[in-house]
């Protein structure tokens, strides 16, 4: 594609005139694509999206409550001795904040109170544990009179 200073004067008046990248495209006789990446080059002004949004409001975002981290419950002192401290565990409640390893199957409804993961070890290679996993993939069973 050869951009003479003719086409890209062309380009910044269709473009001012607030054609469509494809119109400006068919008027140039080049794709919808070149005219944005040229466009996008000379630092031209930006244009609204051309997806309509709707005219009814967005609803309100439920909202959702901060996660607990894993904290010691109790911490030992220098006059107690070295245990482990049991740990609260963490229950994710965004899929941003399961480990690879963790159960992605969830419990509850996103956006009501208790909403979590499972986050129990997941399978090699799956995203749920042992037990989801076997409501998750269900083998179909061949129909009647069709060879196995």
């Amino acid at each position: 594609m050869d951009w003479n200073p003719e086409r890209i004067a062309d380009l910044t008046r269709l473009w001012n005139e607030g054609l469509t990248t494809s119109e400006i495209g068919k008027r140039l006789g080049i794709s919808k694509n070149a005219v944005v990446g040229k466009a996008h080059r000379m630092h031209l002004s930006a244009r609204p999206s051309p997806i309509k949004r709707s005219a009814r409001p967005a609803l309100p975002r439920p909202h959702m409550p901060v996660p607990r981290t894993a904290v010691p419950v109790s911490r030992p002192t220098s006059a107690t001795p070295m245990t482990a401290a049991p740990l609260v565990r963490k229950q994710p409640q965004r899929v941003v904040e399961l480990s690879n390893q963790g159960c992605r199957w969830p419990i509850g409804h996103p956006g009501e109170a208790g909403f979590r993961f499972c986050n129990e070890r997941a399978l090699v290679g799956k995203p749920y544990c042992a037990d989801h996993a076997s409501m998750a993939y269900v083998k179909v069973k061949p129909k009647a009179g069709e060879a196995a």
